[in-house]
């Protein structure tokens, strides 16, 4: 997602790590070893506290290779061990929506661009793969209303405070501690990810977090949770719809959770991946020693194996398509980590009972545009003999606006060249918004440009509440890992629902069913500190 950021952990450790006492012989006096052997031995017999382990699978089958693909390779991977085969069909690039674009030969992010300082799973899987974190480059920020700006920043800190509370009052403040409050809670998931447990619906995940009230941030939007907070009209039509804008293309009508999603970019401390942030998924599936398959997943198929002891089992036949032609195969779990759109993957299920359902949600088409350009102050409402020094101006509602957003950006490797460039002369630019632009459009917003480059993406889902999430469980054992995506849309959520799913897969596929959809958890949690 754009601007993606999630929740934060402030207080304490969330991780507690359990821990396993081995000893090598029996302690205490010969009776009391007598007395210990034959419980020890009927634990050794009938497997750890969990139940009963099954042999592992032989193959796991992951559809799409972007951060969720990646992610699910990866904790897959811990939670199965070495010896089972992974397998993850892409048929683009790795990194799915996370992705780059050539512009003045520099590399710039064309999808999800930036990290919350408290994304913690893609925190780590930065600190284990090695990469380098860059940090997001200030600016000075407008927000226009297709005749004017209503606000703009200054240099000078004090200025931009007086400015604020003229304008809003104390409703920043009060807006950070909405969210604030929010995010709290949803970083528990860390917490219950930590010691194994997991949900078998996103509703129920969001359920465990904070009860009714939060999982029914999918049921109301933005705009009606921040009227009945009391925030004003001008606050609301000025910077949450931009806010929402920028982020997800859309207006305040979305579902308050994936707002208040949106609303934490305005922390600061935003970061990204040096070299890209796809560079995240590469590492992952690389370090998963997964094996990547350069296909179309055309069709699953539930199918029936004879077991060679005896009996039969059932596994999903993958039919795939690969420059080389059609090719299926055998696999024990499968992850769906792509958007079940037939737009976006084009994926048959043939004779389950009952039927795999089918998804039509819709996903938000946006366009990305990059151009090497001088900026036209003049359109922004400034005289022509006026400098602009603003570096990323936002939108509000208005149909004559054909843009969301407009920003200078920096490539994914730092060049202190570039950078060192004003505004005013020629820059980058990234705009946002739900077309292709035209010549005529291009030539209202620059006074000269040089360079277009322009990406298409379907890039998150069209939010409209009350939301109903798609299942996470599909099939027996095979797992949708989008589903998380109606909830709101981001890496760290994709990261997320990745870690839930493997964890889901590894306990349906064991029998812990004590693992999945625990109630309590945050008091059970607790007194265990």
């Amino acid at each position: 997602m754009e601007g993606e950021a999630i929740p934060r952990a402030r207080r304490g450790n969330p991780a507690l790590l359990l821990r396993l006492a081995t000893s090598r012989g029996l302690p205490g006096p010969p009776r009391l070893q007598l007395l210990l052997l034959p419980p020890l031995l009927l634990l050794l017999l009938c497997g750890p506290v969990w139940g009963e382990l099954r042999a592992p699978p032989e193959k796991i089958a992951i559809i799409g290779a972007g951060i969720g693909g990646t992610s699910a390779s990866y904790y897959l991977r811990q939670k199965f061990g070495k010896d089972v085969m992974i397998d993850v069909f892409e048929r683009g690039k790795v990194g799915g929506r996370l992705a780059t674009l050539k512009v003045e030969g520099h590399e710039y992010e064309s999808g999800g661009s930036v990290i919350h300082p408290l994304n913690l799973h893609m925190k780590r899987f930065v600190k284990e793969l090695d990469l380098s974190a860059v940090q997001g480059t200030g600016g000075l920020l407008g927000i226009y209303n297709g005749e004017t700006l209503v606000f703009e920043e200054s240099n000078w800190f004090v200025i931009n405070m007086l400015k604020l509370l003229w304008h809003y009052g104390f409703q920043f403040l009060r807006m950070h501690m909405w969210v604030e409050d929010i995010l709290d809670k949803f970083m528990r998931i860390y917490r219950y990810q930590s010691h194994d447990y997991c949900f078998s619906s996103v509703e129920g995940l969001l359920h465990a977090l904070g009860g009714n009230e939060f999982s029914g941030m999918l049921n109301r939007t933005i705009l009606e949770a921040l009227q009945k907070a009391g925030f004003s009209e001008k606050f609301l039509n000025e910077i949450i719809t931009a806010a929402m804008r920028v982020n997800y293309g859309q207006s305040t009508g979305v579902n308050s959770f994936v707002g208040a999603v949106s609303l934490a970019c305005a922390d600061s401390g935003q970061w990204a991946v040096e070299g890209g942030n796809k560079r995240v998924c590469e590492g992952l599936l690389q370090s998963s020693k997964a094996r990547l398959i350069p296909g179309s997943v055309i069709q699953i198929e539930e199918k029936a194996r004879t077991k060679q002891i005896g009996g039969s089992m059932k596994n999903y036949e993958v039919t795939y398509k690969t420059e080389s032609g059609i090719n299926k195969d055998l696999y024990d779990i499968v992850i769906v980590a792509a958007p079940l759109n037939r737009k976006m993957s084009n994926i048959t299920f043939l004779k389950f009972d009952p039927p795999i359902p089918e998804f039509h949600q819709y996903y938000q088409h946006l366009v990305t545009t990059f151009v090497h350009g001088r900026l036209n102050a003049s359109y922004f409402g400034y005289k022509a003999t006026d400098s602009m020094y603003l570096t990323d101006i936002l939108t509000t509602n208005n149909p004559n606006l054909f843009i969301n957003s407009i920003s200078v950006v920096s490539p994914v490797k730092e060049d202190a060249s570039l950078q060192s460039k004003p505004v005013t002369d020629f820059a980058v630019w990234k705009i946002f918004s739900q077309e292709f632009l035209s010549k005529e459009q291009l030539n209202l917003l620059f006074v000269s440009h040089d360079s277009v480059q322009e990406k298409e993406w379907f890039a998150y889902p069209y939010y409209e509440p009350p939301e109903k999430c798609p299942p996470i469980i599909l099939h027996d054992h095979m797992y949708y890992l989008n589903s998380i995506e109606w909830a709101a849309s981001a890496m760290e959520m994709s990261a997320i629902s990745a870690h839930n799913a493997a964890l889901l897969a590894y306990h349906r596929w064991n029998g812990n069913t004590e693992m999945i959809d625990q109630e309590g958890l945050y008091e059970k949690l607790k007194t265990e500190l």
